[in-house]
């Protein structure tokens, strides 16, 4: 990589080159797709808080669905892997990525892990064509960061049937997904189950959430379940206490880091092109030292992160990572990405907040990013207890 090369990439310590040359072709096509299908388009998506459904074929031929898992129709291939495409999604758009995450993380991973080969074999080849598109309720109005202890939905045994009633809130997919996973509580044993309910069932609904002022391009749904019944053949066979859930959860983790590396790549990127066109006091502004102070703090940070990420990818495919490495990586990289972001908007002046300059929809979404699967305390609190040996979550 020569001198002049090195300023216009974002990958600053080439860790493109830890892939194979077949995966690195798949993260430079799915690149491609970003910003030849996807940027042209997504401001007026994010405008409108809508989805753009339309694109979920051109999505498909991807083939990225599960990504890491073997087997099934999905790729199999490794978890660095994985992580490198969330981040070339989530530099691309934060919404088509959590979309992807969503779908390809935590409903099919959640079926990967706890499914029995049955189920596997009856869903999974069609999730990975994109065929059916999935979804993950666990998060309920009145329990976040406490639903381990708080799962109020619940599950009663009717003969071959269960019947479920709750909420479930901030369901990104759930209004249009084919396959919603839904956890609640047994109420005769008390056990966390997971169950896969069917869009259209009845006593089944999901209502987008509206005026949100991140990931506005992908939908969240407030779902409600009224005696929803669900057969037996549809309960997660494997799936058998909260530990399961959690068991998803960390392997997802990681990617959404790396999605959090991806949103302060796309405000980095685009910040360094304004930099370059921008004139101010008869010279390009990427000429003024306090310019190129910002692009160097934002580059640090994308840089820093995404090298944790990546040992911590590693580890996964090594089946190492421990849930704290998880929430390391989560809980900084989210952090670095809010810095990121914001200084990029700062490089652009008042020009930064106007969508057509793009980095004020990476402002705006990074506060997502910054909350969901995991709040900072949370993964802090766990690597915390780590460290020192001592809980300190309540």
């Amino acid at each position: 990589m020569n001198a002049e090369a090195i300023p216009a990439t974002s990958d600053f310590y080439d860790l493109e080159a830890l892939l194979d040359d077949e995966d690195r072709a798949l993260v430079h096509r799915v690149r491609a797709f970003m910003d030849e299908q996807i940027e042209p388009v997504i401001n007026e998506w994010w405008t409108r808080g809508k989805f753009p459904r339309e694109l979920i074929p051109q999505m498909a031929e991807l083939g990225i669905a599960g990504t890491p898992y073997r087997g099934y129709g999905c790729p199999g291939r490794p978890f660095l892997t994985d992580g490198m495409l969330a981040m070339e999604l989530s530099r691309g758009d934060p919404s088509i990525a959590t979309f992807y995450g969503v779908h390809s993380g935590l409903a099919m991973g959640t079926i990967y892990l706890c499914g029995s080969e049955e189920q596997k074999e009856r869903w999974l080849p069609r999730m990975a064509r994109m065929e059916l598109i999935g979804a993950f309720g666990l998060t309920e109005p009145d329990h976040g960061s406490d639903v381990a202890r708080g799962v109020e939905t619940t599950a009663r045994r009717d003969g071959d049937t269960w019947i479920l009633n709750g909420s479930k809130k901030w369901i990104g997919n759930a209004s249009f997904a084919d396959l919603i996973i839904i956890w609640a509580k047994d109420v005769d044993t008390d056990r966390v189950l997971g169950f896969v309910v069917e869009q259209g069932s009845d006593g089944f609904s999901a209502v987008d959430l509206e005026d949100k002022i991140a990931l506005r391009a992908v939908q969240n749904a407030l779902i409600t379940l009224d005696d929803v019944r669900v057969p037996e053949e549809n309960r997660l066979q494997e799936a058998h206490s909260f530990r399961d859930t959690a068991n998803v959860l960390r392997m997802t983790r990681v990617s959404v880091a790396w999605s959090a590396v991806g949103c302060a790549r796309g405000a980095y990127e685009h910040a360094l092109r304004y930099a370059r066109e921008r004139t101010q006091f008869g010279k390009p502004i990427v000429r003024f030292q306090l310019v190129q102070d910002l692009l160097v703090r934002m580059l640090g940070n994308i840089t820093a992160s995404a090298t944790l990420c990546a040992r911590a990818s590693q580890l996964q495919d090594e089946g190492r990572m421990t849930d704290e490495q998880a929430s390391m990586a989560k809980a900084f990289s989210t952090m670095r990405m809010r810095e990121s972001v914001g200084w990029a908007r700062e490089l652009m002046g008042g020009n930064g907040i106007l969508l057509e300059n793009h980095v004020g929809r990476y402002v705006a979404d990074a506060e997502a990013i910054y909350s969901y699967e995991g709040t900072r305390e949370v993964n802090t609190l766990i690597v915390g207890r780590a460290v020192t040996g001592t809980g300190a979550i309540v």
